[in-house]
């Protein structure tokens, strides 16, 4: 396993991983690498600058030993921070209104592998010597105030336990972390980093902005994994983005040497195309390396901001990071940073035995093996800022950030002490200042100061828990580029509109993707469709079903559809609802056009019909059926077919109550009218015992007693109807589609039907009469016409009804319109149409001597009552 990691060690050209057996870098064990600066208070920093790996796992490891069976990589990006640290101290220093009188010092150690030989590395540090004497300090003058640890939170923890038994600050620049928060256990330890207690958030609201609900999760599996992934899981849920799959990742370094990797198909499978990684370098190695060496070119990784890129160099032509977007913790910019970095060299810190073994390795400087230095035949000018990016970033990084931060708290800290005079210990005499390191906890839980670059810092229990973060995106097209460029903000404490920040035109995307990538399980269901969930599926996998009638959907992946109020309709495609049009039966309507031509073309022919009754009067064919009811019914049938103009145009409430009233009242006396004629026709022959006078007087006064009598009937339903619910003004906004129909409303059902119902037993009732006397012997008995009359008409009233409740709106009133028109076009064409044609062409039959000719023809010996009853309708 261990000539394994050689190879892939060497391959992946993790910096600087030495593969011979003889390199600079051994010095760094050799003479047990730490670093000291001078002053009256030091600070202590453990940092995993470099590691050392033995090759024969047979020998025994020991700091104090020196042995070439053993590799050793460089933690450049740990390194950085060791340079944070003493760049913050040379800062404090050199401002007067800051500790006066009192210079930082600072102590680097090197934190190897093992938790025995960190805990030794800590002993040694306090007890002042090598080896490390519990309970004792040796040898030093200076006074430690606090210990900085991390970046891991094991590192923090290790020396936690031991520090928090002699209540020794200890400030800790790695990812916050909720273990080393709690006071029971480490009641000394302060966590500078802030709380990624928005992480979450911001990351749905990524996952939200480019409308991705199908993603991947790779979450460490270790307490802080665990917490993420429920706080993940929730608010994802919460927000309708599903889970694909998670895979929990065994913080075990190295594991991807000894096992498969088990995870590759449900990567190059899954449609997720959103993968959000949560871990950090380390514990996430065997991970990423088997991401790049697939080339998985086709997927977004979402990080977190704690990875170190340049443990993950190939010599691919493509990386499967690039395009990666990366949340990190805003930090503002540290000024003369950048130019401090490019300054540090071996001339300007020669006790610095880690830049000599870089200047060496990089830019080929003779080195002395015997004092691990270099000698100054190197390359003139030589900078760290000449490294490549990938190996060296000369950016403020978050862990240098926070170990820049904490330097600082530290300095505020003893500052606010010495004024407070809470140390009885004072200068004298140049003197160096002595006192208990516990006794500065109570400032460092309170402190709160503002960094020169503006950052308001808080420890202890005040801290802010909402922080900023930038949104990174990793470039690494064309290869060995490597720039993490800001391309967005997410800032929790803004209203959640404002919240995430992007500038899109500036992120490059995988090289897999030519567009801006989607990640859904189901296709968003655009505009005028409604989402239908998929049984016993996630809630992101659903259908799309069309909006019902009139609902609308304006918004994409709608769960329900909004009905349009009543005076809109749903257009076409179900998206917007548009503003009804009002209507109803007008003049200008093609209906309203026929119907009114037809009602005055009806209305004058019937004025025609009563012209020629009236010129001819004297005629015994107008004679023969009782003119005065003749002229009666045409009169009546006039105003019946001038009735369906009530019905067009815009209805009022005078034209409401005209409408019903007024077709009932006409037909009234218009269906009484061929009563009053059926009864006289069988009358006249029936009724014989009465003398003749008295006969004629009967059949003359029925007509006088029917027709009143049928309408009192009729005046007084009507004034029922309109005492008690009258018509009135109605729309109807569902019988036609897109339109407001204005329509009269019957007000009472009961009174409308009950009105047809007389006007039906009145049609019956005559019906009756005129099939009783069909069959009667006269020559111009009209009995067979008037009862196939009232037959068209009761046939088209009683097919009217089903016919006008299974219709709505305009249809309606057409309906009607044309029941009316239908029913007195029956009464007059089937009653008047044979005797105007007698009249006006064949007028030779309507002369007396040819009637009776005719009738002696047919029956040569009348009966005695024939003839009275020819004489009676004659006279009459």
């Amino acid at each position: 396993m261990l000539f394994s990691w050689i190879f892939i060690s060497c391959f992946l050209k993790i910096p600087v991983l030495v593969c011979s057996y003889r390199s600079s870098s051994e010095c760094l064990v050799r003479i047990n690498y730490r670093l000291t600066g001078k002053g009256n208070v030091m600070i202590v920093g453990f940092f995993p600058a470099f590691n050392a790996y033995p090759i024969n796992k047979t020998i025994e490891w020991r700091m104090t030993e020196f042995s070439r069976d053993y590799m050793i990589e460089l933690k450049l990006r740990n390194y950085q921070c060791v340079l944070a640290m003493m760049f913050a101290i040379e800062e404090i220093n050199s401002n007067p209104y800051l500790l006066p009188n009192i210079s930082l010092g600072f102590e680097v150690h090197n934190v190897p592998n093992g938790q025995r030989r960190t805990l030794a590395a800590l002993f040694a540090s306090l007890s002042g010597t090598d080896y490390g004497i519990p309970n004792y300090r040796c040898t030093r003058k200076s006074v430690s105030a606090a210990v900085l640890t991390g970046p891991s939170w094991a590192i923090s923890e290790y020396m936690g336990t031991l520090l928090d038994l002699y209540k020794f600050p200890q400030l800790t620049f790695g990812p916050f972390d909720t273990t080393l928060s709690e006071q029971g256990r480490f009641s000394s330890l302060y966590q500078v980093a802030p709380k990624d207690t928005s992480l979450t958030l911001g990351i749905v609201s990524l996952m939200l902005h480019f409308h991705w609900n199908w993603v991947g999760l790779f979450i460490i599996d270790d307490h802080k994994g665990a917490q993420i992934l429920s706080d993940l899981r929730s608010e994802l849920e919460k927000n309708g983005v599903c889970i694909a799959f998670v895979e929990m990742i065994l913080a075990i370094r190295g594991s991807f040497l000894t096992t498969s990797w088990k995870n590759q198909v449900q990567i190059l499978d899954s449609s997720a195309n959103v993968i959000i990684i949560y871990g950090d370098t380390d514990s996430l190695l065997s991970l990423i390396v088997n991401i790049k060496q697939k080339l998985v070119t086709w997927k977004v990784w979402v990080l977190n901001s704690h990875w170190d890129h340049s443990k993950f160099d190939n010599y691919f032509l493509l990386d499967a990071l690039h395009g990666t977007l990366i949340f990190s913790h805003h930090n503002e910019e540290i000024n003369n940073f950048t130019d401090f970095i490019q300054t540090a060299n071996p001339s300007k810190y020669p006790e610095d035995i880690y830049l000599h073994v870089l200047w060496h390795s990089f830019f080929n400087c003779s080195f002395l093996w015997k004092n691990c230095k270099i000698i100054d035949n190197c390359l003139p000018n030589a900078s760290l800022g000449f490294l490549p990016g990938n190996m060296f970033d000369m950016a403020m990084s978050e862990e240098r950030y926070n170990v820049y931060n904490a330097v600082y708290a530290v300095a505020h800290s003893l500052h606010e002490m010495i004024i407070n005079q809470v140390q009885n210990q004072s200068l004298e005499n140049g003197k160096e200042m002595v006192f208990l390191p516990w006794k500065i906890q109570p400032f460092l839980r309170n402190i709160q100061y503002t960094n020169p670059a503006s950052g308001y810092m808080v420890l202890g229990s005040k801290r802010k828990l909402d922080v900023d973060y930038d949104i990174l995106n990793f470039w690494n097209f064309p290869k060995g580029l490597q720039l993490s460029v800001k391309i967005g903000t997410f800032s929790p404490n803004l209203p959640q509109s404002q919240q995430l920040s992007l500038s899109e035109h500036m992120i490059q995307w995988p090289t897999g993707f030519i567009e801006n990538p989607h990640s859904v399980f189901s296709e968003s269901c655009g505009s005028g469709f409604r989402k239908t969930p998929q049984e016993g599926k996630a809630v992101c996998c659903f259908d799309c079903t069309p909006c019902p009638q009139n609902e609308i959907s304006n918004e994409t992946d709608m769960d329900q559809c909004m009905k349009c109020s009543e005076s809109h309709y749903a257009n076409t495609e179900k998206n917007h609802c548009l503003q009804k049009t009002v209507t109803f039966l007008t003049y200008d309507d093609p209906l309203g056009k026929i119907f009114t031509s037809m009602s005055l073309g009806l209305s004058s022919l019937t004025a025609f019909v009563l012209g020629i009754f009236m010129k001819h009067r004297d005629t015994p064919i107008v004679k023969a059926n009782n003119r005065a009811l003749s002229y009666i019914l045409l009169i009546t049938l006039t105003f019946c077919f001038l009735c369906p103009l009530l019905f067009i145009g815009r209805p009022n409430t005078a034209t409401c109550i005209l409408q019903q009233n007024t077709f009932g009242l006409l037909f009234t006396v218009a269906l009484s009218t061929v009563l009053a004629k059926t009864v006289t026709v069988v009358m006249a022959f029936k009724v014989t015992a009465l003398g003749s006078m008295m006969r004629r007087l009967m059949i003359s006064r029925t007509p006088n007693i029917i027709i009143p009598l049928c309408t009192t009937v009729q005046l007084l339903l009507s004034g029922i109807w309109l005492a008690t619910s009258p018509p009135f003004v109605d729309t109807d906004a569902h019988s036609e589609h897109g339109h407001i129909t204005v329509m009269c409303n019957k007000g009472s059902a009961i009174a409308f039907h009950g009105i047809l119902g007389y006007l039906g037993f009145l049609a019956l009732g005559s019906y009756l009469m005129a099939f009783l006397s069909r069959n009667l012997p006269d020559t111009f008995n009209e009995a067979k016409f008037l009862a196939f009359s009232m037959l068209v008409f009761c046939s088209v009233w009683v097919t009217f009804l089903p016919v006008y409740h299974s219709t709505k709106g305009k249809v309606m009133v057409a309906l009607e319109v044309s029941s009316i028109l239908a029913s007195s076009a029956g009464i007059l064409g089937l009653i008047f149409v044979p005797k105007c044609y007698i009249v006006l062409l064949r007028p030779e039959r309507n002369l007396l001597h040819h009637i009776r000719d005719k009738t002696h023809s047919r029956k040569k010996k009348p009966s005695k009552h024939s003839l009275q009853v020819s004489e009676i309708k004659w006279k009459s």
